[in-house]
């Protein structure tokens, strides 16, 4: 009984030694699998094909812009704030890189209110000085928008309780980077610093240019 005692004191501390180990070892690989959609998954879970209809009235899919990162916006031009306010901030990024790597970038905005959001009503709307040069305004048929939104894991629905032609639509407010060949690479939140963006856009342009 005696001897019994001892091998449990002896037993013990190994026992919880063993037992800490692997709770580190199993919250690790549980951190690990959380972090691992932002850059491998991710991959595969945002993006993907789309056609839709450009501000000029063509039909036009992911592959029309091979060979350019993409940085794209979901939002409406009927948007009183928020809209606006993200693509300004992406201007404001897109203004700070160098034209070489500026020329790289093509800033895309797709609606996500395709009732009201023509083809003429985004030609206007693009053109605007306080957006960023050469933005592209796409739309669709409300199924392709589905299909888009749905691709890059966009939520959006229209404000209960307003009226028939005059309402807001609830919706997340991401700009994401794809890059030369479509694939995922980040996103920028809402309310993004341009400074931040903008060194991010360089990081991710110089390293893409140096691999090619």
């Amino acid at each position: 009984m005696q001897r019994a005692w001892i091998w449990l004191i002896i037993a013990l501390p190994m026992i919880v030694v063993i037992g800490f180990f692997t709770l580190m070892l199993s919250d690790t690989g549980q951190r690990e699998e959380r972090r691992a959609p932002t850059r491998t998954s991710g991959e595969a879970l945002i993006g993907g094909p789309f056609t839709l209809v450009n501000q000029n009235g063509d039909t036009v899919t992911e592959a029309d812009f091979r060979g350019r990162a993409m940085l794209i916006y979901f939002g409406y031009t009927y948007c009183p704030d928020v809209c606006p306010f993200s693509l300004q901030i992406m201007a404001a990024a897109l203004d700070q890189l160098e034209p070489e790597l500026r020329e790289r970038v093509q800033p895309i905005l797709i609606t996500i209110d395709p009732a009201r959001d023509t083809v003429d009503q985004l030609a206007q709307y693009v053109t605007s000085p306080a957006f960023p040069s050469g933005l592209v305004g796409l739309t669709g048929t409300p199924e392709q928008i589905a299909a888009v939104t749905a691709a890059y894991r966009v939520a959006y629905r229209r404000s209960e309780g307003e009226a028939e032609d005059d309402y807001l639509m609830d919706h997340s407010s991401i700009v994401y980077l794809m890059d030369s060949e479509g694939r995922f690479v980040d996103v920028f939140t809402h309310g993004a610093d341009p400074q931040t963006m903008a060194a991010r856009l360089q990081e991710f342009l110089e390293e893409e240019g140096s691999s090619s």
